[in-house]
């Protein structure tokens, strides 16, 4: 199947079911009274939030895996191999065992990255199952939270090292580096860190989605560039999954995507930069994630060092535009076109500064 043709169908298939689930899921939480949990930390006027059906991200978990999932299937029947493929270029340039080995290790990529993505959903699951059900508004603790990452950080990342033992990245303009034992420090920043910001980041109606959005689509382009047609085809499917999402989400949301839609989009935006070799590409696929994490461990430091002295309002950053005064669809529209630049950003890199 073409890539742009099973591109577009992932997408809208992944939107119809994001989109339509609302329909049902949204009642069913309000039934089940899984609304949100607001925090006195946070601003005053989130308390109107209070009572909003959260673990709204099952609509873009499931809008994503059934249409990348139907889209493969379906290319299979069709005589294809969508995740191994790579483009076309490529295969008349590399030679066909060069061209095999990088299908191979295309494929465990792209159902490794998925399986970790779907695990960071099972513990944001538990997260909010536990803050809404159990009624203890910080659900998991650090700890708890901490180790079933650190399983799941150690699972995928050693999948990755036994299908390359040397760590290779693709650097732009340097091109591929062996980072061998860095290897794990990198990977144990790089996901930790990545699938933390992206929760950060979900405090504002529709913020989280729409950022998601845009790296999404930046990755269908660096993916294609980097020869691996599989994830081109999974970031189209969670595009069109969160367009759907984000039609309930827009403020004022009709529900919450919760720690299991945030921690989902999290491992799924990591799983994607690895799968294109290239972790360090999140700085800009992802810079308001960046911008996110960078700005609370700014506030928390300077709290400490200063005994009591804050340089934001309130962090994370979205917080302290809103107590400037920022409307929260401002705050969504502007953080996303920033995000979006940076993705442009990341593309050209990744296209001008491949090796020759």
């Amino acid at each position: 199947m073409n890539i742009i043709v099973a591109c577009i169908v992932a997408a809208v298939i992944a939107f119809a079911i994001s989109f339509g689930l609302g329909y049902v899921v949204i009642p069913f939480l309000h039934k089940l009274k899984f609304g949100q949990t607001i925090l006195d930390i946070g601003p005053k006027w989130h308390k109107n939030k209070q009572g909003t059906p959260t673990m709204g991200g099952i609509l873009f978990v499931v809008g994503t895996v059934v249409a990348f999932v139907a889209v493969v299937l379906v290319d299979k029947i069709m005589g294809g191999d969508i995740v191994a493929s790579v483009s076309d270029g490529a295969q008349s340039e590399i030679l066909n065992n060069v061209v095999s080995a990088q299908a191979a290790s295309n494929k465990i990529k792209v159902w490794s990255g998925l399986v970790m993505a779907l695990g960071f959903a099972f513990i944001g699951f538990l997260d909010d199952y536990i803050k809404v059900v159990k009624k203890r508004n910080l659900g998991l603790t650090i700890k708890q939270k901490t180790v079933l990452q650190v399983i799941l950080m150690v699972g995928y990342l050693l999948t990755l090292f036994i299908n390359d033992p040397t760590g290779a990245t693709f650097i732009p303009f340097v091109g591929m580096v062996e980072t061998k034992f860095f290897f794990w420090i990198l990977g144990f920043a790089v996901i930790y860190a990545t699938t933390n910001a992206v929760n950060f980041t979900d405090g504002v109606d529709g913020l989280c989605g729409s950022v998601t959005l845009t790296a999404a689509l930046s990755f269908i382009a660096i993916a294609g560039l980097r020869n691996c047609l599989g994830i081109s085809l999974m970031s189209a499917a969670l595009a069109g999954g969160l367009v759907g999402y984000l039609i309930w989400n827009w403020h004022p949301a009709k529900v919450m995507m919760g720690d299991l839609g945030s921690m989902f989009l999290g491992g799924l935006v990591v799983a994607f930069s690895y799968a294109v070799d290239c972790p360090i590409i999140i700085l800009l696929t992802g810079i308001i994630y960046v911008i996110e994490f960078a700005s609370d461990i700014i506030q928390i430091g300077y709290f400490k060092l200063t005994h009591g002295k804050r340089i934001f309002k309130m962090a994370p950053i979205h917080h302290h535009f809103e107590m400037c005064g920022w409307k929260e669809v401002k705050i969504v529209k502007i953080f996303s076109l920033i995000n979006l630049v940076g993705g442009v950003i990341a593309v050209l890199l990744v296209h001008f500064g491949a090796p020759q």
